[in-house]
């Protein structure tokens, strides 16, 4: 059997770069049974049968956050045979708390301390062997940034799993020994001699897991609490505090022994720059800044360019190879798109009226994004003008003529399958189902790929955790962690980043209610869909853009509300720790490895997702019953598929809505698939574009279409994300139903109440809708007991509220 090693440690300690630079490429990941949580193993490089496993960040072994139970599961239940501890030297009294607690296992430890670099040029100095001989393990130097000790850490850990055994030194005051020694007495004599003292300490604080592990007989349980309640009046203290108490008096006495401080007293350089980037005045808007700059080079410049290439090149019609010639062919496509609309719109003035204009005439111009329709006015000189540019492009300008062309996927594939002789509708479900559906996801790539990269520099160099602290004093009046606004801030391009980010959330109750808000913050997918609607109902209002994103947001934050006061998420959440640790600039191997593990996780299980629902789509759009029985239907025939049938059946659903036809209930549904499908399928099923579109909304109607499909559950993409973190088929039910749910109330409202102060009033309808306000106003004002969330920075054993 594979010889196991685990990697313990407080959050930010260094363990993560120690994993990768001990395991390399040979690390395998999954997820914990039945749990969220994220489980890496791998190969010990250039040691046969040794895997080590990273376990969970955590601060204890007490079972508050799911990490500690997670990783306290691991190590009393699987019992691994060794455990590298990784110490953050800059921080000793803080890390040693979970030392003092992995010793008592029975399990053999080594101590590796971590960041030996920093605490050397702090001019600070531990005594190693001091330290060794307090704790009763070993105790190595390492600095893991950059990779000295650590294979000398992980043989020697090794080497104590094969031979070694570790001792507690430490002891308690004789109150709590003489109570301990009862305790081992009476319900634990009969366990293995190394695991007595552990099970011992549980007991007596009273661990909830542990009884329920135990089953203990009544009369036993009434001894032990006796012992107890007898250490606590005479220490006039909790037995768990009394415990914390103790290990930190002993940890006290061994820093005294083990560590000399140069600077004792005097603020390093991290502490000095987090006096003001963690100050309560100007903590925000330096971090709004900082994010502005992320978002701004991974949605705008850099990752766009890179998105746009994959999009429209890769899978699209193809690229100019290194650029070459494409700044020609531009100009030269626009050229004679302007000049084809115009002869376009010459031809058609002379057939409606009869004769060839010579003066002035108007010509339609429509965007291909929004499907916005323009009217604009050329005169003859124009058209001869334009006249002359397309007869010398032909039907349109060659790619190929302006350099060298690489056509691309699609048009690849597309001319495969026309020269294997592939039937019509093989030939559109590869095509115009598969590549380009799998093609939409993929090509928002190369920007997350830039967010991600940016994201893991900011978490690796220690800014990320001082952000979650300032925020959290805001988010937690709404229900949420401070770490949920990141999820968000990252939604705002695409929700399936902003859903990955909530694993950063350790409160698995935060974590779950993040998850099923952030998408309600639009992305940008949901851009050309709210551009579409402002400019064909509203006349291309600036506000309604503007009043989407505080829709989201104020949904966010009503949810937050709403949610906490439910029994699924009500409860007394776990103390809001967090590790500051010392700024420092972050290995590029790490921060690639960050983005490529991120990046891959969502090409692979986004891309699963978008694949067989690419394909239904498809299938159920282009294939119908018809008078000659079922088959493949032209463009002009979607009215007749099996789509158009699935929209007309829900259709009624929407009605109080105030559209209730099987077009926009069709939209919304091909919009689950991407949201920005809501556009290209009220284009083809709207033909007349703006103007139909506007003769078949109300304001109201329009609206309230809007809402219903920012809120409502997101693309299959971010379904699918849902389903990865919540790792759970009933949580993601419930997301997706409260998403809906909550959808359809605030769209209810919208138009209900809407179409009343337009004078259409309709009783029930707006009975209903009030009925909804009241409801949510209920659960916002309804009194609670509040929760109490400690929210504490740690740093240099100090704590920092």
């Amino acid at each position: 059997m594979d010889l196991r090693i685990a990697l313990a440690g407080n959050p930010n300690c260094g363990k993560t770069t120690l994993f990768n630079s001990l395991t390399g490429s040979n690390q395998f990941v999954g997820n914990w049974p039945g749990v969220t949580v994220e489980k890496k193993e791998g190969k010990l490089k250039k040691h046969d049968g040794v895997v080590i496993t990273d376990l969970p960040g955590i601060y204890s072994l007490s079972p508050y956050t799911l990490e500690e139970v997670v990783a306290r599961n691991y190590l009393i239940c699987e019992r691994p045979d060794g455990i590298l501890n990784i110490v953050d030297g800059t921080n000793l009294e803080r890390n040693l708390y979970l030392t003092t607690q992995l010793v008592e296992l029975g399990i053999p430890v080594v101590v590796a301390i971590n960041m030996m670099d920093v605490v050397q040029k702090n001019g600070d100095k531990i005594n190693t062997a001091e330290l060794s001989a307090a704790l009763g393990c070993k105790v190595v130097e390492i600095s893991a940034l950059k990779g000295t000790g650590v294979m000398e850490a992980a043989e020697a850990a090794v080497d104590a799993a094969e031979n070694g055994k570790t001792v507690p030194m430490h002891t308690f005051s004789g109150t709590v020994e003489h109570a301990l020694a009862h305790i081992e007495e009476a319900a634990v004599h009969n366990m293995p001699e190394e695991q007595q003292r552990w099970y011992a300490i549980k007991l007596f604080e009273r661990d909830d897991k542990v009884l329920e592990q135990m089953q203990l007989e009544k009369t036993i349980l009434e001894h032990i609490e006796t012992d107890i309640r007898a250490a606590e009046a005479e220490m006039d203290d909790d037995a768990e505090s009394i415990i914390t108490n103790e290990r930190y008096i002993y940890i006290g006495e061994v820093i005294k022994k083990c560590l000399r401080r140069k600077s004792a007293g005097k603020l390093s350089h991290s502490d000095k720059i987090d006096k003001v980037v963690t100050n309560r005045f100007l903590g925000l808007p330096i971090f709004a800044v900082i994010m502005f700059l992320v978002y701004y080079l991974s949605m705008v410049t850099v990752g766009t360019a890179a998105t746009d290439w994959a999009n429209d090149g890769l899978f699209g019609d193809g690229w100019h190879l290194f650029g070459i010639g494409s700044s020609a062919y531009g100009k030269a496509a626009e050229e004679y798109g302007s000049a084809a609309l115009i002869v376009e719109g010459y031809n058609a003035y002379a057939e409606e009226n009869g004769a060839a204009p010579t003066g002035d005439f108007p010509y339609l111009s429509e965007d291909e994004e929004t499907l916005e329709v323009t009217e604009e006015t050329a005169t003859y000189a124009e058209y001869t003008e334009a006249l002359a540019v397309v007869e010398k492009y032909g039907e349109a300008p060659e790619p190929a003529a302006y350099g060298i062309w690489v056509p691309g996927i699609p048009v690849l594939v597309g001319s495969g399958l026309e020269k294997a002789g592939a039937a019509e509708w093989l030939a559109g479900l590869i095509n115009d189902g598969i590549v380009a559906g799998v093609g939409a996801v993929l090509g928002f790539v190369p920007q997350m790929l830039v967010l991600f990269l940016l994201l893991a520099f900011l978490e690796a160099c220690g800014y990320m955790a001082r952000i979650a602290f300032v925020l959290d004093r805001v988010f937690r009046k709404f229900g949420l962690s401070g770490k949920s606004f990141i999820p968000m801030l990252i939604g705002t391009g695409c929700g399936i980043p902003g859903i990955m980010a909530s694993r950063t959330i350790e409160n698995e109750r935060d974590r779950r209610m993040t998850i099923m808000t952030t998408t309600f913050i639009p992305c940008g997918a949901k851009v050309p869909f709210i551009s579409m609607i402002a400019g064909a109902i509203f006349g291309g209002s600036a506000w309604v853009a503007t009043s989407a994103y505080f829709v989201g947001m104020a949904a966010v934050i009503i949810s937050g509300i709403m949610l906490k006061k439910t029994k699924k998420f009500a409860g007394e959440p776990a103390p809001f720790v967090m590790e500051l640790p010392a700024y420092h600039l972050p290995t590029v191997g790490n921060v690639l490895r960050s983005m490529w593990e991120r990046g891959w996780s969502f090409i692979r299980k986004a891309g699963t997702i978008i694949l067989l629902s690419t394909i239904l789509v498809w299938f159920t759009t282009y294939f119908g019953f018809t008078s000659e029985g079922f088959r493949m239907l032209g463009e002009e025939e979607l009215a007749q598929s099996l789509l158009a049938a699935v929209g007309s059946a829900v259709a009624w659903i929407f009605i109080p809505l105030g559209w209730g036809n099987w077009q926009a209930a069709v939209a919304s549904v091909t919009g689950l698939v991407a949201k920005e499908n809501i556009v290209g399928t009220m284009g083809i099923l709207y033909p007349g574009g703006w103007p139909e579109i506007a003769e078949n909304f109300s304001m109201a109607a329009g609206y309230s279409f809007l809402v219903f499909n920012l809120l409502c559950a997101p693309c299959f993409a971010a379904i699918g994300a849902i389903r990865r973190e919540m790792n759970n088929a009933g949580w993601t039910w419930f997301a997706i139903g409260y998403q809906c749910l909550l959808a359809y109330g605030v769209a209810l409202m919208v138009y209900q109440i809407g179409s009343a102060f337009a004078g259409n009033l309709n009783i029930i309808g707006l009975i209903a809708a009030v009925l909804v306000l009241v409801l949510m106003i209920y659960m916002l004002f309804r009194p609670c007991k509040e929760p109490t969330r400690l929210t504490t920075g740690v740093k240099s054993g100090k704590m920092a509220a």
